[in-house]
C-alpha cells in the first residue's frame, strides 16, 4: 500500500531542491535528523467498548501514521498533537508509529497493547525517592492485563491523575514536607482495574552546614529561659556575611543568665574529619560569651560545650569553637546556642549564621584579598602560580599579598590555573566580579572562568584586555543574567590567553563581587 502522505512530502522536497540554490535554506533541512524520542499513550474507555484514544508523541516530527496493529489494513495519519481513536476486541496488539521530519526521514516505534476487560494481575509499584531532592519521587508500575496506569500523588484535594504506560517513570514535586497518600491505578480495557495505595513521608533533615537560606526548610528552634529565636532577613548585608536570611536570636529582657535556643539536626555530626566548628555571630557589643553546646539527642546528660567572646561590636565576624581532644565517641545531633551566657537578658538581638565543621583554615569566598589565605593554586599547560608579597605596592593597590602568575616560555596559549572556594558564588551582592591585575603589557587578554565543580561542561567565560602597563588597574567582568543554579565554585583564571608563554609574570589580587 502507499502511504500518500509520504509522497506527498516526497513531491514537495522535490519541487524545493529544484527551485533552490545551494545558497537557501534546504541543505540545512535535508540534513536534520531523524525524529527522536518516539512513543505513545493509550487511554482505554471504561464502558468495556475497547475504544483506545492513541496519543504518539516524539520529537522533530511534522507527521505521524498510525498502524492499529488489528490485522485490518487500517492506519491514520496525524499531526503533532493529534489523537486518533480505535475500536478493538479483547487481546494483544503490537501498534506501529512512523513518525516523519521535514526531510522525509522516518523513524519507526513500536508499542504493545493489552485490550482486556478483566482486572489488571500482579501490579507491582516503585516509588522511589530522587537522590539529593528530598521533595521529589519517581513512580513506575508494572501489571498484567492492564493497558496504562494513572497515578494520584495526593497533594491536592482536586488531583487530575498523570497517566503513563508501563516502562516509563513520572517524576513528582511536593511543595513541602508532610505524609502523602500515593494511588497508582492499573486501568484494563474495560471498567475493571487494579489500585495500590501507599503512604510516603516527605522530610527534610536539618544537617550541617545551615545557613538558613532555604524556604523549604524547616528550622524548628526549642527556646528556653526567656530566649526567642526565629529566621529572618539579615540585617546587616555587608562585607562579613552577604547572606540573605540569617538566625535571630532575642534574649528578653529579664530573661535566665542560661536563656538558649536549640536546633535539632537529622543525623548525629560526623567530627571524622574536622573537629571545629564555625559560626558566623553578630553582637551589639563586643567582649560578650557565645556558648555552643552540643548534645545527644536522648540524654541531655550526654554534651560537650565550648565559649568564645565577641570581639566587635554591631558587625558580623566569625567564631571558631575548638572540640578537638573532647570526647566525642557518643552522638551529638543537638546544636544549642547561647548568647551573652552568664547575664540576665536586655532584650537584645543577637544575630548568627553558617553553622558548619570547618578545618580552622580561613573560608575561600569571594571577597578574596590574600592577604591571611594560602590558596593552593592548581596550573595547567605550562602554567603555575603562587601568592608572594606585591612587587609593587603602589597606585590603587596597596595590599601586602597578592598572587603572581606564570605561563613559562613556550607554554600552551590555554595555559592557566585554577582554584575551589569552600561553596558556590553566591551573587546576591552582584553579577560582576571586578579583579585588580598587573600587567608587562597592554592588551594582553585576561580570561575568567567559572566551572561547576562536578561537571566542568557547565560553566560560563569572560574575556577582558589589560589598558596599562607595569603598574596595577581594576578588571571588570560582567556575568549579568548569570544561572546561579550551576554552582559555579571553581575559578579559573588565564593571562594573555591565546598566546603561547614568555615567561613574564603576571599579578592579580582583590577578587570581588560588585553591582
Amino acid at each position: 500500500m502507499i502511504n500518500l502522505k509520504y509522497g506527498f512530502f516526497a513531491l514537495l522536497l522535490l519541487l524545493a531542491a529544484v527551485s533552490c540554490t545551494e545558497d537557501e535554506e534546504l541543505p540545512q533541512i535535508s540534513d536534520a535528523p531523524a525524529p527522536s524520542n518516539i512513543s505513545a499513550l493509550f487511554t482505554i474507555a471504561s464502558d468495556n467498548s475497547g475504544l483506545v484514544t492513541i496519543q504518539p508523541n516524539g520529537q522533530g516530527v511534522t507527521a505521524y501514521t498510525v498502524f492499529f496493529g488489528d490485522g485490518s489494513d487500517e492506519f491514520a495519519e496525524l499531526s503533532p498533537g493529534e489523537t486518533v481513536q480505535h475500536v478493538y476486541p479483547e487481546g494483544n496488539y503490537t501498534v506501529v508509529i512512523e513518525a516523519m521530519a521535514i526531510n522525509g526521514k522516518v523513524t519507526e516505534f513500536t508499542q504493545d497493547l493489552t485490550v482486556s476487560f478483566i482486572a489488571p494481575q500482579n501490579l507491582d509499584v516503585q516509588i522511589v525517592p530522587v537522590a539529593g531532592d528530598p521533595f521529589s519521587i519517581d513512580v513506575s508500575a508494572t501489571a498484567e492485563l492492564e493497558t496504562f496506569f494513572e497515578v494520584y500523588f495526593g497533594d491536592s484535594e482536586d488531583e487530575e491523575p498523570v497517566s503513563f504506560m508501563e516502562g516509563e517513570t513520572v517524576r513528582h514535586t511536593y511543595e513541602s514536607t508532610g505524609d502523602y497518600e500515593v494511588q497508582v491505578v492499573a486501568r484494563s480495557g474495560g471498567s475493571a482495574s487494579t489500585s495500590f495505595t501507599d503512604t510516603i513521608t516527605i522530610s527534610n533533615p536539618l544537617l550541617l552546614p545551615i545557613d538558613f537560606e532555604s524556604t523549604m526548610q524547616n528550622y524548628a528552634f526549642e527556646n528556653f529561659g526567656g530566649a526567642e529565636s526565629t529566621v529572618v532577613e539579615n540585617p546587616d548585608v555587608s562585607e562579613g556575611n552577604m547572606s540573605t536570611r540569617v538566625g535571630r536570636l532575642n534574649k528578653s529582657d529579664g530573661s535566665e543568665v542560661w536563656a538558649g535556643s536549640l536546633l535539632e539536626l537529622g543525623e548525629p555530626i560526623d567530627f571524622s574529619q574536622n573537629q571545629l566548628v564555625s559560626i558566623k555571630t553578630w553582637s551589639p557589643q563586643a567582649g560578650i560569651t557565645v556558648r555552643l553546646k552540643l548534645e545527644n539527642a536522648t540524654d541531655s546528660e550526654v554534651f560537650v560545650e565550648v565559649d568564645q567572646t565577641t570581639t566587635v561590636a554591631n558587625e558580623w565576624e566569625e567564631l571558631i569553637f575548638d572540640f578537638s581532644g573532647m570526647d566525642l565517641s557518643a552522638e551529638y545531633s543537638k546544636v544549642v546556642l547561647f548568647f551573652n551566657f552568664g547575664n540576665n537578658g536586655t532584650g537584645a538581638n543577637y544575630y548568627f549564621d553558617d553553622i558548619q565543621l570547618t578545618d580552622g583554615l580561613p573560608e575561600v569566598a569571594l571577597p578574596i584579598d590574600f592577604e591571611n589565605l594560602d590558596i593552593p593554586f592548581t596550573g595547567f599547560g605550562n602554567a603555575e602560580a603562587e601568592v608572594i608579597n606585591n612587587p609593587d605596592a603602589s597606585g590603587i593597590n596597596t595590599s601586602n599579598r597578592v598572587v603572581r602568575f606564570v605561563k613559562a616560555d613556550g607554554a600552551e596559549t590555554w595555559g592557566g590555573v585554577f582554584f575551589d572556594m569552600d561553596n558556590p558564588i553566591d551573587f546576591v551582592a552582584g553579577e560582576k566580579i571586578q579583579m585588580k591585575v598587573w600587567s608587562p603589557a597592554i592588551g594582553a587578554t585576561v580570561l575568567l572562568k567559572l566551572e561547576n565543580l562536578a561537571d566542568s561542561d557547565t560553566f560560563v567565560e569572560l574575556q577582558v584586555p589589560t589598558t596599562v602597563a607595569n603598574e596595577w588597574e581594576v578588571l571588570e567582568f560582567d556575568f549579568t543574567g548569570v544561572d546561579a543554579s550551576n554552582d559555579y565554585q571553581r575559578v579559573v583564571l588565564f593571562f594573555d590567553f591565546g598566546n603561547n608563554g614568555t615567561g613574564e609574570p603576571y599579578y592579580f589580587d582583590d577578587l570581588e563581587l560588585a553591582n
